[in-house]
């Protein structure tokens, strides 16, 4: 699999990824990694029906996207070109600690009702999505903040930096 986008979005798959992303990095695969997804059928079939029928939509639970990962690394004949989506930054982490190794994460998009720190109007962060960028940040992940692709992009270490 060639993972050519690592995002944090609360709202997974909506018009900025469909429109922007997919286009501009000739994605033909989204992989959405989260449980509560994964679990609800109604969910994923409302995700599955929002994208164009040339872009296969895979839905997984942070473990098992895991163990899907290490199956696709050793399938030479894999390699499409996929947009990895976590709603939040704490399962991207988790899904980091459990063996998905990663150099950037990009995100879009987090809102929290326990925002402790507002780095922009899309991106809110609690304490645990700082605790959790910082542990991304201290495994050597480069995360930038970043709507669409012509956007510049933000460093959050910087955004962060009086926090950090």
């Amino acid at each position: 699999m060639d993972c050519v986008l690592i995002r944090v979005d609360n709202r997974l798959v909506h018009g900025q990824i469909i429109e922007a992303w997919v286009p501009f990095l000739k994605a033909s695969r989204i992989i959405v990694v989260d449980d509560e997804v994964a679990s609800d059928f109604f969910r994923e079939t409302v995700i599955k029906m929002a994208v164009p029928s040339d872009v296969e939509v895979i839905i997984h639970s942070v473990e098992d996207f895991v163990k899907y990962n290490a199956l696709q690394v050793n399938d030479i004949h894999d390699r499409v070109r996929s947009i990895i989506l976590f709603s939040n930054v704490w399962d991207a982490l988790r899904a980091y600690a459990l063996g998905f190794s990663f150099d950037k994460l990009n995100i879009g998009n987090i809102y929290n009702d326990e925002c402790r720190q507002k780095l922009s109007a899309c991106v809110l962060l609690s304490d645990e999505d700082i605790a959790s960028i910082q542990s991304l940040l201290q495994r050597g992940v480069r995360i930038e903040m970043r709507r669409i692709p012509r956007e510049r992009p933000l460093n959050i270490a910087e955004a962060l930096n009086p926090l950090l």
